[in-house]
């Protein structure tokens, strides 16, 4: 045996087990580089998502509403803008809790506009009746624009009031537009209630 063998099989051991860790150390900061590029980019992707949030009366119909609109990524419905926390759909029909039925909607503003959205808004419910839509009665069924930013104060606000010039409703519009606070999402058999029984609206307008 020459001296090279010689001296492989006396350290053979430390060579394999440092070759072995040296394999797992390099796969594991592989990964890990992977996760990072991932974890970026769907933060990268989050960013150019925005939010808005609308109460129309009961929360089915509004919801089926945005999920036909291009360009809104995903809606969830909950409740919002009351006292009581961790509200149920039992608490909330109880019109004690201060909460209203909301849609919140995830959109890309690349393809559909704020604006766009609150005109989605004004034609799906009648804004001129205060904490009532049709049979449904209540302040969980108020009519209200809950902004996440100043920019979508402004739009509703000014969104408002062309709407309440423009003659489309005969009677003034009591729309609140609060800033958004803590949202409770509803139950999961009431979200996309009406898409899952085949019903593409509830619209009482």
């Amino acid at each position: 045996m020459n001296k090279k063998n010689k001296v492989f099989q006396k350290y053979r051991f430390q060579i394999i087990s440092l070759a072995v860790i040296l394999l797992l150390t390099g796969f594991k900061l592989t990964a890990g580089d992977e996760n990072e590029i991932s974890e970026e980019t769907m933060n990268t992707e989050d960013k150019t998502l925005e939010k808005a949030t609308f109460g129309a009366g009961c929360f089915w119909g509004i919801e089926a509403a945005y999920r036909q609109i291009e360009g809104v990524k995903s809606t969830q419905v909950g409740y919002l803008g009351g006292t009581f926390d961790n509200p149920t759909y039992s608490d909330v029909c109880n019109d004690n809790t201060g909460h209203a039925e909301v849609v919140e909607v995830q959109f890309d503003p690349s393809k559909v506009s704020y604006e766009m959205l609150l005109n989605v808004f004004w034609e799906s419910h009648d804004p001129t009746t205060l904490n009532r839509q049709g049979p449904d009665i209540g302040t969980q069924y108020r009519s209200a624009i809950f902004y996440h930013s100043r920019e979508q104060k402004e739009k509703a606000e000014l969104s408002m009031e062309e709407m309440d010039n423009s003659g489309e409703f005969k009677n003034k519009i009591v729309t609140e537009i609060t800033e958004a606070s803590t949202f409770f999402v509803a139950e999961e058999y009431h979200q996309q209630y009406l898409e899952k029984r085949g019903l593409s609206s509830c619209k009482i307008k």
